[in-house]
């Protein structure tokens, strides 16, 4: 097996999948290409020694880019979709490393301290996430909660997953099929600030949403 050939073709791949003057859909699709070259680059060696490599690193790459070419149009509809029913609300709208949508609701619009039930002012931002969803059947959901850590495990566990249950909930109500939805609660053990500040608590409190898309069957 020729390393040097595979090094180079994953190399290069990656380092223009980072261009920092993309857009989301151009990076999409470095980025399927990056990972697509990869495999065939080490799948052609093994079949073929150094030129099988090279052939297998362009064939890889070619189906990856598609591939992150695909999701990126579907899902940047629902982003910029969703950035704009959220603007000004404080709701972190970004896709994540590994392709998701990743919706982050701070404690002030979703839940009140304690309480599981939706608030009044969460729940447009729901009814548009919900229109989103119900336009991209094929998509499947993953709602999180999380508490501070004021309170015991006892108390905080059970507290996350019924605020992640209440906003599946409400997302059934809408029109949205169940077995699309996963929920989990991390209770106070995921935090994204020190909890020694009432604002920092105010942080961990939160909802996260997450939207994946199934990759493209290969053919």
């Amino acid at each position: 097996m020729n390393k040097k050939i595979i090094v180079s073709a994953m190399t290069a791949t990656f380092i223009f999948s980072g261009c920092a003057n993309m857009t989301e859909t151009q990076q999409g699709t470095a980025k399927g290409a990056a990972i697509g070259a990869g495999a065939g680059a080490v799948v052609g060696a093994v079949a073929g020694g150094g030129k099988g490599a090279v052939i297998g690193a362009a064939v890889g790459a070619a189906a990856g880019g598609v591939a992150g070419n695909i999701w990126s149009k579907r899902m940047q509809e629902q982003k910029a979709q969703m950035e704009q029913a959220t603007a000004g609300t404080g709701v972190a709208v970004t896709q994540t490393a590994d392709n998701q949508l990743k919706l982050d609701i701070p404690s002030d619009i979703s839940f009140d301290i304690g309480r599981a039930d939706v608030r009044q002012n969460f729940r447009p931002i729901l009814d548009t996430f919900a229109k989103s969803l119900l336009s991209n059947p094929a998509t499947t959901v993953t709602i999180i909660g999380h508490t501070d850590s004021s309170g015991t495990d006892a108390i905080n566990n059970p507290l996350s997953v019924n605020r992640a249950a209440s906003v599946r909930d409400y997302l059934v109500a809408k029109g949205v099929a169940s077995s699309r939805i996963g929920i989990d609660g991390k209770g106070s053990h995921e935090p994204i600030a020190p909890n020694d500040t009432v604002a920092n608590r105010a942080k961990n409190r939160r909802v996260e949403i997450f939207v994946a898309e199934p990759a493209p069957a290969a053919h």
